[in-house]
């Protein structure tokens, strides 16, 4: 009937936005099937915040030269009884187009700040624990208060957290990020721009960005020491950011000659496979306390 031709135009225009406005798409059957999966993904994921279905792991994010922790990483994971791990690449598109994430990501954000004071508090030395925000979550009007109602409740210090937003966020809306990112930067949070490179990042943007850090993708680390434009994509990373007063962070690191390349071009931070997977947070307690034994009480002190 009508409905269902104006539905599945509806359904084709979204897929011509998608592909970047400007563009015809024509409806195809497997539009609609992917839809209603969609649509069955939103429905499981309002339950799976309702039942306690999502757990955090947190990958160590470590000094390149000395592999003192530097930092913790906390990473999404929805257990699912059905489908067992799903993994946030899966499901991060659907909670930020049915709107879920903004109370997923208020959830991350009160677990990784709790856990990270509770760390602390036990006597593990770590200069900050980083959570990604998606785009959504920052355009929010209160996001900036709601961040500081979280550390306040957690007792976590604000230079202890580091915001990890993604470099096409930043790009699409950069004047709202630009705004955002400020009032939290203003506050003493860290601010990390992730998958730097992937995007279409305008220096002068980028001059203009109250950020601290950038991550270098993976996929620029990925085939290092095999290829030569990955690794002078990375090397001029690093020196653009040394010039503009950034650090910078590496992942995927999974090989020693990729640890040593990045260092040797002044990288400080890593994280990857080399030195950890991402580990839940039981695990986490015997990490810190190896890497004591392994590096000598001095870590201790180091902040």
């Amino acid at each position: 009937g009508p409905e269902d031709i104006v539905r599945d135009a509806d359904i084709a225009m979204y897929r011509a936005k998608a592909a970047g406005r400007n563009t015809i798409r024509f409806f195809r059957q497997s539009m609609a099937a992917e839809v209603s999966q969609r649509l069955e993904m939103a429905k499981d994921l309002r339950q799976a915040l309702e039942q306690s279905q999502f757990r955090l792991h947190y990958q160590p994010q470590v000094d390149a030269r000395t592999q003192r922790i530097l930092g913790m990483e906390a990473l999404l994971r929805w257990e699912n009884a059905q489908q067992g791990t799903i993994g946030p690449g899966r499901f991060i598109p659907v909670a930020e187009h049915s709107g879920l994430i903004r109370a997923i990501g208020l959830w991350v954000l009160r677990n990784a700040c709790s856990q990270a004071k509770a760390w602390l508090d036990a006597g593990f030395e770590f200069s900050h624990v980083a959570v990604n925000v998606a785009g959504p979550q920052v355009q929010d009007p209160g996001f900036a208060d709601k961040v500081e109602e979280v550390l306040a409740a957690s007792g976590l210090p604000a230079r202890r957290l580091q915001l990890e937003v993604t470099e096409s966020f930043v790009m699409h809306r950069p004047s709202d990020g630009i705004r955002e990112l400020r009032r939290l930067r203003a506050k003493g949070i860290e601010i990390a721009i992730d998958d730097f490179g992937t995007g279409y990042s305008s220096l002068s943007y980028l001059k203009q960005l109250p950020i601290d850090t950038l991550k270098i993708d993976q996929s620029f680390v990925r085939d290092i020491p095999h290829d030569t434009n990955d690794m002078a994509i990375s090397a001029a990373v690093v020196a653009m950011a040394g010039e503009l007063g950034l650090k910078t962070i590496a992942e995927g690191v999974e090989t020693t000659a990729q640890a040593n390349f990045l260092r040797d071009h002044g990288c400080r931070m890593a994280q990857g496979f080399l030195f950890s997977r991402p580990v839940s947070p039981d695990e986490v307690p015997g990490f810190f306390e190896q890497q004591v034994e392994a590096l000598g009480p001095e870590v201790k002190a180091a902040d």
